[in-house]
């Protein structure tokens, strides 16, 4: 695969890339083309839209960028490991913070739970979209997460996949080492949820609840206790360097 290209710009496209096609800017990318990075037409930038790969472009209009005409692809579409990150919404700054991370991660799903002591009981899911737009944009990401309506965390147990690997990261679990634990579990999987609670901990009825799942690792992430944004960075990395796509491997 050839090696990412850093320094030029990287927008997504919600439209479909091939060579030689025209697509139209919107207001905002014409705005930070044109008025941010001061670029005119006839300037490159690699337009990707989670699909299609990765395409260099040339940018057209007269007075302002008001679009792209594909040139060449750059890089091939890939495929983001089957990982979901399951988490209790945060308020404001720190859920942009922990949305970034996780699509940084590798995150091929966001799902906000509900749960007693979450802190946002409301949760912008397209701010949470949005962010993960940039995210893409800003690390040569080529997938975009899907991102789902937050729903109360009983619901969620009830309707996930039994087949698929629940990784629960508890405070309360006994402290052990994280990497053996996680090799524990490396077998013929079936997608891979990553659950992260809300800074107050989960109630007593909801660990019990957890703990009678099918396929269920319950983890301590070390013997210090974590903010969630934090948690979330910490959990995605150990699982995706044991039996996610770190290893040359997607999930």
């Amino acid at each position: 695969m050839p090696s990412h290209d850093f320094r030029a710009p990287r927008l997504f496209i919600d439209a479909p890339l091939a060579q030689d096609a025209r697509v139209a800017l919107d207001r905002d990318q014409s705005n930070y083309l044109g008025n941010v990075l001061r670029l005119a037409a006839g300037a490159e930038v690699l337009a990707f839209n989670g699909r299609d790969g990765e395409w260099q472009a040339a940018i057209e209009g007269r007075k302002r960028p008001d679009g792209l005409v594909i040139l060449q692809q750059t890089r091939p579409q890939d495929r983001l490991a089957d990982l979901t990150y399951v988490f209790a919404p945060l308020k404001h700054a720190r859920l942009d913070y922990m949305v970034q991370k996780a699509i940084e991660m590798g995150a091929a799903t966001l799902q906000p739970v509900l749960t007693r002591f979450t802190q946002a009981s409301r949760v912008n899911t397209e701010r949470m979209r949005a962010n993960v737009v940039e995210a893409a944009e800003q690390c040569g990401i080529l997938s975009i997460a899907a991102v789902a309506e937050p729903v109360p965390l009983d619901r969620y147990l009830s309707q996930r996949a039994a087949g698929r690997l629940l990784i629960f990261c508890d405070e309360a679990a006994e402290v052990q080492n994280p990497i053996q634990s996680l090799q524990s579990a490396h077998e013929a999987l079936q997608g891979i949820d990553v659950l992260i609670g809300p800074e107050g901990g989960f109630a007593e009825e909801e660990r019990a609840l957890l703990l009678r799942q099918p396929k269920i690792l319950r983890l301590a992430l070390g013997p210090r206790i974590m903010r969630a944004d934090t948690a979330a960075v910490a959990a995605l990395a150990l699982v995706q360097a044991v039996l996610g796509d770190w290893g040359g491997e997607s999930g």
